[in-house]
């Protein structure tokens, strides 16, 4: 089976056509090798780790509530900060997820975890940084799998919200 025929990029690809991205299903790349990490996929494709759209899954408690998923779509470039994700959220803790927690909540495994694709849609932030490149690629549902898409795109498929998530530098903002 080649990896185009893989369950989960097939499910990736159809949801990225029923949301009308059908460049973007059209464009699913297999790597030579699994990427799965930013470095590793900008390598592959030639292009700055920053245009690479990590989709990174967390722990997200709201009061009392069993965790749920929390999807952040972060430039290769910068880490996403868990307390600024729980403050745009307003969850009360987000944590790291485990790899079981990933699979169960997307059906995808860390390193090819998509924006689309999952068993329900997640509640997801898009980084801003990812504005500043014409051209995003993102997992496409299996560790050698990607598609270009750009950051409007992301928005629109995930239906997610556009934030900075990654933690200020220190000294930058109010005192």
């Amino acid at each position: 089976m080649s990896t185009l025929d893989h369950p989960a990029v097939a499910k990736v690809a159809a949801a990225l056509t029923e949301a009308g991205q059908h460049a973007a299903a059209d464009g699913i790349r297999i790597l030579p090798a699994d990427a799965r990490t930013a470095a590793l996929a900008a390598e592959a494709l030639g292009v700055e780790v920053g245009a690479i759209a990590n989709s990174l899954v967390f722990r997200a408690s709201f009061d009392g509530e069993p965790d749920a998923p929390l999807l952040a779509l972060t430039s290769g470039a910068h880490r996403a900060d868990p307390r600024t994700l729980a403050a745009l959220t307003g969850a009360t803790a987000v944590g790291k997820a485990d790899p079981a927690f990933v699979k169960e909540h997307t059906g995808q495994t860390i390193g090819g975890v998509a924006p689309v694709g999952h068993p329900s849609r997640l509640i997801t932030l898009v980084d801003t940084a990812l504005r500043a490149y014409d051209v995003v690629w993102a997992a496409a549902g299996h560790p050698k799998s990607v598609y270009p898409t750009t950051f409007e795109g992301l928005l629109s498929v995930t239906v997610g919200r556009a934030a900075d998530v990654a933690a200020s530098p220190p000294g930058d903002g109010p005192a």
